[in-house]
């Protein structure tokens, strides 16, 4: 029998009514930004909107994590290096879109000029063309999650033992990355990015573009993952996490399912990777440290896993608590995180949205 605080969320009435009410208001944001002059009343400043796209990205990690550990039982160290390439794969389009108004006036990134690099590495072929940057974004994460998840789910890799090796993995790419030789910034990564597909990213309409499509994409994705959970496949999935050798028993393989649910989840990491990227202006390897893919472990826990929405909840709820913790006490919010989490998991198991559930049903039954 499935766990009780892992019982998949079936979307009531009520919930849709919630997601659609809150994508209204988000959607409202930019608008009000562009609407509005300062000082005024409805007025929503540019950094508002900025951050709240941020977390939007954060929020597509989380259920994109959710997707393998919330339902598959399959916990990631590791997200963090899927959500990094995606955003690198974007941020080599906005590079070359630069052009000559970088600080050297050259056809080369300003990095590439400084190291005394002559022509673009073999692999920045074609990065000048949006939509071929677009299916490398997909392709960067997922070719490299199905590689991975291959060897290790078929050599039964699991547990603590796979959590270990992905966060290994986003370790290894952080160094390799970290280098200056490897065609990717060294250090300072990708930034000061110009324009996409000819728009100025400093102009408050691309940016509430850009808003607007991370918002359509994070509910795009959050559907086509009930869905999945839904279907017989997410019963499979399910069937996984809490009996896989039963499953094996009654003649499946388990491989192929894990190895689609997370080369799917590394493909909707890599997206909200490459949404971050022009929204926050930059993408350098601290993105692929062990303690990001941490974080989306953290906001998993937090919202309540395996229920898709809790997630994202979990997403918006700890990253506002760090944007407010972070300007008031900077030194103090590791420490705030470790005792967060350590109280969820002692207090709050099913997390916010088990914790809401429980007080619901207290006061049906009062």
């Amino acid at each position: 029998m499935m766990p009780t605080s892992l019982k998949p969320t079936l979307f009531s009435r009520p919930a849709w009514t919630g997601i659609v009410v809150c994508a209204v208001l988000l959607a409202l944001l930019p608008i009000f930004n562009l609407s509005f002059p300062a000082g005024h009343a409805l007025h929503v400043s540019g950094y508002t909107v900025a951050l709240i796209g941020k977390f939007m990205c954060y929020a597509m990690a989380a259920l994109a994590l959710d997707l393998v550990w919330g339902y598959t039982g399959i916990l990631s160290l590791g997200h963090g290096v899927f959500f990094a390439l995606g955003g690198y794969a974007h941020g080599m389009y906005l590079m070359r879109a630069i052009g000559r108004d970088g600080v050297y006036q050259s056809n080369l990134p300003d990095f590439m000029v400084f190291l005394d690099w002559k022509t673009y590495p073999w692999f920045w072929s074609l990065t000048d063309n949006f939509w071929y940057c677009m299916a490398l974004v997909m392709l960067a994460p997922g070719v490299l999650a199905f590689v991975f998840g291959y060897f290790a789910f078929r050599s039964r890799i699991k547990g603590v033992y796979f959590s270990i090796i992905t966060q290994a993995m986003t370790f290894a790419f952080m160094l390799l990355f970290f280098r200056n030789n490897t065609g990717f910034g060294g250090n300072n990564g990708f930034t000061d990015f110009k324009r996409i597909l000819g728009f100025s990213l400093t102009d408050p309409s691309t940016k509430a573009a850009l808003y607007l499509i991370t918002l359509a994409l994070l509910l795009g994705a959050l559907v086509l993952c009930r869905w999945i959970v839904r279907s017989k496949l997410g019963r499979v999935l399910q069937a996984v996490r809490d009996a896989e050798s039963r499953l094996m028993f009654i003649g499946y393989n388990p491989l192929w399912f894990k190895l689609f649910v997370w080369t799917l989840s590394a493909v909707l990491c890599g997206i909200a990777g490459a949404l971050y990227v022009p929204q926050v202006g930059i993408i350098n390897p601290s993105e692929m440290s062990p303690g990001n893919s941490i974080e989306m472990v953290i906001w998993a826990a937090v919202g309540g896993r395996g229920s898709l929405i809790g997630p994202i909840i979990g997403a918006f709820s700890v990253n506002g608590l760090k944007s407010w913790f972070t300007g008031a006490f900077p030194d103090l919010w590791l420490f705030a995180l470790g005792l967060l989490f350590i109280l969820v998991t002692l207090f709050m198991p099913q997390g916010i949205l088990g914790l809401a559930k429980k007080f619901r049903k207290n006061k049906e039954a009062a």
